[in-house]
């Protein structure tokens, strides 16, 4: 019985599979790379003393794919493979539509064919839109979201509650906030390939130098610093409530479809700017920066009700903001090492 993780080697999958492994599970993974590099697979194996199945091509090759199924018995799907940079998404819409949805589409066009149940999927709360009322529960209303990319996630939520109603399969779509951190190894974390699009890795590129300055976009919203305020929920924790997701789904008898929807985040807002602040007080480093136009596709705020998750499964993350950053600092010490 194997759990196949597609985009298995990108940030918030390398640590999911990391917790699969140490919670039992064999891992296949699928990964074109196109956001991940192949020394994080050799460090799973590192942490854990497992090394997974791994493959790496497009999700789009419905013909790969098929041979990947036919080699396992797949028991179950986490899927993490998309594209994920909102402001890229405005810049390269079918892009985005044709990257995040296709991939979907093809994995479960596989599981249709062979009765494959216990589906996750990795969503956002860019699928609420700007909600109006603060903390986001999950009967939130949805709203179409600011970006190209929050509408591939409404699409690819869509599809699957559409999938699991017509089959009577069964799914967790994950809503998460914002995640941050890297694992306490600090061998894996979040690849800034290119310029950031994310906060995090763009301030801890500029702290280690190699940026001149984070750019803060927008200083202008209605918040107490002028700056978008976010949920920052560390990884580590994220990756656990998918372990925990799983095993749900998986001890679920039922004959009918389910479908559980969970919002993870911490229940707590930071602005940019307290995040920056808490990134130096964490790290005893200066991170300087300047104020830009604000980014098309970005919202005021966004923070999590994360009850459901707790009370169903048993989960909450109890990282706090200035714990998580420092693993952040670690792992690019890392990364500042293999480069050297």
């Amino acid at each position: 019985m194997a759990i196949l993780v597609t985009g298995g080697l990108g940030y918030i999958g390398s640590h999911t599979v990391v917790e699969l492994l140490n919670n039992g599970f064999e891992v296949v993974i699928v990964d074109d790379l196109s956001n991940s590099e192949r020394f994080i697979l050799k460090n799973i194996e590192e942490i854990t003393g497992k090394k997974p199945a791994f493959y790496p091509f497009d999700l789009k090759r419905r013909e790969l794919l098929t041979q990947v199924f036919d080699a396992y018995h797949i028991e179950g799907c986490i899927n993490f493979a998309a594209y994920k940079a909102v402001g890229e998404s405005q810049l390269k819409p079918v892009d985005y539509y044709e990257n995040n949805l296709f991939s979907l589409i093809n994995i479960l066009q596989e599981c249709k064919e062979r009765s494959i149940s216990n589906f996750i999927f990795s969503s956002s709360c860019t699928v609420y839109g700007q909600a109006e009322v603060m903390p986001i529960n999950e009967n939130t209303p949805l709203k179409l979201p600011e970006s190209v990319y929050g509408k591939t996630k409404q699409m690819g939520e869509e599809i699957l509650v559409d999938f699991a109603k017509a089959y009577n399969r069964k799914i967790t779509l994950l809503r998460y906030f914002n995640p941050i951190g890297a694992h306490p190894s600090g061998l894996i974390g979040e690849l800034p390939i290119g310029v950031p699009s994310n906060l995090v890795p763009y301030v801890m590129q500029t702290a280690a130098g190699i940026r001149e300055k984070l750019s803060v976009w927008g200083n202008d919203y209605d918040t107490e610093d002028g700056t978008p305020i976010r949920d920052y929920v560390y990884v580590v924790d994220l990756a656990k409530a998918h372990v925990d997701a799983l095993k749900k789904l998986m001890n679920n008898s039922s004959e009918e479809s389910v479908i559980d929807i969970y919002n993870l985040g911490t229940g707590k807002g930071s602005s940019v700017l307290e995040v920056v602040k808490a990134f130096e007080n964490a790290n005893h480093v200066e991170v300087p920066y300047q104020i830009c136009a604000r980014r098309e596709g970005d919202i005021t705020t966004a923070y999590a009700n994360a009850d459901k998750a707790e009370r169903e499964l048993h989960w909450k993350s109890e990282t706090s903001l200035e714990e998580s950053l420092r693993t952040v600092w670690q792992w690019q010490n890392y990364l500042n090492s293999r480069n050297a």
